[in-house]
């Protein structure tokens, strides 16, 4: 029963650090004004016919803090690669050479660093949600065990561990946030 109660605790601890992952993947696609090649993780280009990631089709850098460089694996691919940067409307203009693509990242307005520091909240807030949800259902599983004849003192100190990982992830997640809203703001 204890092994269990065990091994269902575990898999709840790794949903919340699963959201914690998660708002970290998703911060990095935020743009604070400075180019970065993770501005672009998630664009799918057509690449002979299949929707690849970008990253699988070409190689990007940043050539200085506001340039980002692609240069496509197949140069046949350029116009697909444009095509899909336009519609992943990321706020930036592709400028194709023929060679490679150049991306001048312009600085952002203050009315869009708002903007962006709401973003960053708003998914904040979702893996606060997550992991109260991940210990939503810890908490169900060990009163189900104590109903079902597991001590109930060894259930009040399974609570309390509980309750310490949602603590402690959750300030985590205030930090990543904090964090994350200061490096927007900073023109």
């Amino acid at each position: 029963m204890e092994d269990l109660l065990s091994d269902q605790l575990e898999e709840n601890k790794m949903l919340m650090e699963e959201a914690i992952e998660h708002l970290e993947r998703e911060l990095v696609k935020v743009r604070t004004g400075k180019a970065s090649p993770a501005m672009l993780h998630g664009i799918m280009v057509s690449y002979y016919g299949v929707p690849t990631p970008i990253n699988q089709t070409s190689s990007i850098s940043t050539a200085d803090s506001r340039t980002i460089t692609i240069q496509p694996f197949d140069k046949s691919n350029l116009p697909n690669i444009e095509k899909a940067i336009f519609e992943a409307n990321l706020g930036v203009t592709p400028q194709n050479d023929g060679q490679l693509i150049r991306i001048n990242v312009p600085p952002l307005t203050t009315e869009r660093r708002q903007q962006l520091a709401k973003v960053v909240k708003a998914e904040g807030e979702e893996a606060k949600i997550s992991i109260r949800n991940a210990r939503r259902d810890a908490m169900e599983s060990i009163k189900k065990e104590v109903k079902n004849g597991y001590p109930e003192d060894a259930g009040k100190r399974m609570e309390e561990k509980v309750q310490g990982w949602t603590d402690s992830l959750s300030k985590k997640v205030e930090e990543i946030i904090e964090h994350k809203e200061k490096e927007v703001m900073t023109m």
